[in-house]
């Protein structure tokens, strides 16, 4: 960060962004007189940027008399501190943007030039979705955002099953960091006994018989202000509570720990399907043997959930007959007798 002439036109809000939080990075207060002289901006435009900031979902905190501070220290991404912890074999690349209407939008407006596997992550979302179009509220630089691009030789009927696979690949990613109690909830979230940790977004377009696009979305919670957790209309959970002392691995490190094992899972799925995912699913299934509460288009049903099958669709028991659910435009939830 280098000190700048008050001008406050001489940073867009993105370059302030980024000072900012590099300022306020290691979690130790910083004067607002020092943050405006090394922003270039007057302490009016400091205060309106924090403010936005707060806005946001960031807890930037003002202590009297020592200045602006987060409550904890962050790790901002870095392409080569992620780059480094991915190891010395060939790599599809790795983007790391500072914000971005979303990274599922990054990717669809350069698919065609994008290599396979190719990802991107980025510190500030404006305009993040989940399943059926739900919008995804992530607070800056604290969470992560990514998506992955994966090509496909069969059409979209061929993926069925694939947010399943990508599930069991958070999880692995994750174990392998130490992080224990985590569970899959059908079709494409990643939950523990507190609620939501971390959800997954597939979309997909091509050709019905081939080839096809995928463009594989995972937002992940590392910590979540409870502003941020008071506002969300179900249970959350962040890795921070997951981990002793409340701190959560470095984000570049959880961040090349995904990219490795869904880039690992996705050539799997893609030579073998979702068999070899599905072993791993049923030890992790959170909704088995649990009765649910379906939200579909023609109305609410209830039905005992009794696993997936061989393309990843829900076996719901009703009436005595077992059938097949297919993710589509269903939500489930458990009955609210089993919560």
């Amino acid at each position: 960060m280098t000190t700048a002439s008050p001008d406050e036109a001489s940073l867009d809000r993105v370059s302030l962004d980024q000072a900012l939080l590099g300022a306020l990075a290691s979690g130790t207060p910083v004067s607002g007189a020092q943050l405006a002289q090394c922003l270039g901006v007057t302490r009016a435009a400091l205060w309106k940027h924090v403010a936005d900031l707060r806005a946001s979902g960031l807890p930037i905190e003002a202590r009297t008399r020592v200045g602006y501070c987060l409550p904890w220290p962050i790790q901002l991404l870095d392409v080569d501190v992620i780059a480094q912890a991915l190891g010395p074999l060939p790599q599809a690349p790795v983007h790391v943007c500072w914000q971005l209407d979303s990274t599922q939008d990054e990717l669809a407006r350069h698919q065609g030039e994008r290599p396979d596997l190719s990802v991107v992550l980025c510190e500030r979302q404006t305009g993040g979705r989940g399943r059926r179009g739900r919008a995804w509220l992530v607070p800056p630089a604290l969470n992560i955002c990514l998506s992955c691009l994966k090509r496909f030789p069969g059409g979209p009927a061929t993926l069925s099953g694939l947010s399943i696979a990508v599930g069991v690949c958070v999880v692995r990613a994750l174990s392998q960091l130490g992080i224990l109690g985590l569970r899959l909830k059908w079709p494409n979230d990643v939950v523990v006994d507190a609620g939501k940790l971390c959800g997954i977004l597939i979309e997909v377009n091509g050709e019905a018989e081939g080839p096809c696009v995928a463009r594989i979305g995972i937002g992940l919670n590392i910590r979540l202000p409870a502003q941020l957790r008071n506002a969300l209309n179900q249970p959350a959970a962040d890795l921070a509570q997951l981990c002793e002392g409340g701190v959560p691995p470095d984000r570049n490190v959880v961040a090349a720990s995904l990219i490795r094992a869904l880039r690992d899972g996705l050539l799997r799925f893609e030579e073998d399907g979702l068999d070899p995912f599905l072993e791993e699913f049923a030890a992790l299934d959170s909704l088995r043997g649990k009765t649910l509460q379906i939200d579909a288009p023609r109305g609410v049903q209830q039905g005992i959930a009794r696993g997936i099958n061989e393309v990843g669709a829900l076996l719901v028991e009703a009436d005595g007959k077992i059938a097949p659910l297919y993710s589509g435009e269903v939500s489930v939830r458990v009955s609210a007798t089993e919560r």
